[in-house]
C-alpha cells in the first residue's frame, strides 16, 4: 500500500485502541476489519484479544511499535489497534433472499484483490443502479466499508448489501448449487456480446494491477472480455465492472420485451 493511500484509509476508518475497548468492541460483535497487534507482545490481556479476534476469523496483522504509533490518535494504544468496520456487513443468504423477495434471478458481484477504497464505492454504486442484489468480498485482500467507501458510493452502501467472506471459490461452489454461473472479467476471455449473460449469475471483477487470482479465475463458467480500440490494454477496474453489469443489464431487459 503505497503512502497515500495508507493515509486516506487511516483518516477514514474508524479505529478502536487500547486493550479493554478493543477486547469489548469484539465481544460485542461489532464488525473489525482488521486487528493490528504489537509484534512479539506476550502480555495476557493482548493475547486475549488475539484468541477472541481468531474465533471471529478477524484478520490480524502483528506489527512493528512504529506502525502502531502511526495508526494511534491518542498515544495510548497498549500493543492494539483495531480497524472497525463504519457500516455493517450483509451475508450472501440475505443477497438471495432479496432476489426472491423481487422474482429476479440473483445478480451478485464478487470483487476479487480490491483494495482501492474508490474502486470498492463505485462498484457498489454501479451494483445497485444495475439491480444487482449484492456484493461478496474476500476478508483478506480487500478494502473495507470505511467511509471512504460509503461517499464513493455515493449513499449506495446504504442499499446494496455487501458481504465479506473467507473464500471466494467456496462460495462460489455453494452458490452454483444455488443454480448460479459466474462469469468474469478477462481480457483474453470471450466478447462479452457474444456470451449469454441471463439467468441467475456472478459476475466477477479482479484487482488492476493483478487481475483475478488463478483460483477464482478457475471456478468461473465463462470469462468476458471488453473490446478495445485505444493505445492502452486494460480499463479501470469499477469502470469495467460498469460495463459488464449494463451487459448483463442489457441482456435480461431484452429477454422481458
Amino acid at each position: 500500500m503505497n503512502d497515500r493511500r495508507e493515509n486516506e484509509e487511516f483518516a477514514d476508518s474508524t479505529w478502536i485502541e487500547g486493550r479493554n475497548a478493543v477486547l469489548e468492541a469484539l465481544r460485542s460483535g461489532k464488525t473489525i476489519d482488521k486487528l493490528y497487534v504489537l509484534d512479539g507482545c506476550k502480555d495476557g490481556p493482548v493475547q486475549t484479544i488475539v484468541r477472541e479476534a481468531r474465533k471471529q476469523d478477524t484478520v490480524i496483522s502483528f506489527v512493528a511499535r512504529e506502525r502502531l504509533d502511526r495508526l494511534s490518535q491518542t498515544g495510548h494504544h497498549q500493543g492494539v489497534v483495531a480497524q472497525a468496520a463504519a457500516y455493517a456487513y450483509g451475508t450472501v443468504e440475505e443477497m438471495l433472499e432479496r432476489a426472491r423477495e423481487k422474482g429476479e434471478p440473483p445478480f451478485l458481484i464478487l470483487l476479487d484483490g480490491i483494495e482501492d477504497p474508490h474502486n470498492l464505492g463505485a462498484i457498489i454504486r454501479t451494483a445497485n443502479l444495475a439491480g444487482a442484489h449484492g456484493v461478496i468480498i474476500p476478508r483478506r485482500r480487500a478494502a473495507g466499508l470505511t467511509a471512504a467507501v460509503a461517499r464513493a458510493s455515493a449513499g449506495a452502501v446504504n442499499y446494496t448489501p455487501v458481504a465479506k467472506v473467507p473464500n471466494l471459490c467456496a462460495v462460489m461452489e455453494q452458490l452454483k448449487k444455488e443454480g448460479l454461473w459466474f462469469v468474469c472479467a478477462d481480457m483474453h476471455g470471450d466478447v462479452l456480446y457474444d456470451l449469454n449473460l441471463t439467468g441467475p449469475i456472478g459476475m466477477v471483477i479482479g484487482s488492476e494491477g493483478e487481475g483475478i487470482g488463478r483460483l477464482v479465475r478457475e471456478s468461473c463458467d465463462m470469462a468476458a472480455s471488453i473490446p478495445m480500440k485505444g493505445d492502452i490494454d486494460s480499463l479501470n477496474a469499477s469502470v469495467a465492472a460498469g460495463v459488464l453489469a449494463y451487459e448483463i443489464v442489457r441482456q435480461r431487459r431484452n429477454l422481458t420485451l
